[in-house]
């Protein structure tokens, strides 16, 4: 038996969903991104695992009939990673509409100073060019 195509299609479009979430400024939009690309790659662990068998139990059946326990243990473990990594955005969320009255992510002062640098094609009083010289790379072994 093959693995469902359409299973297939619709756990790449969660995906896909998600990581467009995952883009968003809004930290809202993140937690749906986190959750809904969580639940899609949940499902690919499934589709990926192959036919539903019979339980693996040692000494029931044939093991060529048997499931393999693995993906779905892994999938029970993405759960709760997921359910973790959604609770932790949440309460970033949650304190900084507690702070800030929304939760979008500002923009950091540094990197303003360096993407206005960047417009003007300057460079930063800390950068240091390296050369072949400074690494050895250009000595030769004679």
């Amino acid at each position: 038996m093959s693995p469902n195509l359409t299973l297939a299609i619709v756990a790449g479009v969660l995906v896909a969903c998600g990581v467009y979430l995952l883009t968003e400024r809004s930290l809202s939009r993140i937690l749906m991104g986190v959750i809904v690309m969580g639940n899609g790659v949940n499902l690919l662990f499934l589709v990926a695992a192959g036919p539903a068998g019979i339980p693996s139990f040692v000494g029931r059946g044939d093991p060529a009939e048997q499931t393999d326990p693995l993906p779905q243990a892994m999938v029970l473990t993405a759960i709760v990673i997921n359910m973790a990594v959604a609770a932790f955005v949440m309460t970033m969320a949650y304190r900084s509409f507690q702070l800030f009255g929304h939760d979008e992510v500002q923009d950091d002062r540094e990197d303003a100073r360096i993407r206005a640098l960047a417009e003007k094609d300057q460079v930063s009083s800390t950068y240091e060019e390296a050369r072949f010289q400074d690494t050895g790379e250009d000595m030769v072994s004679e």
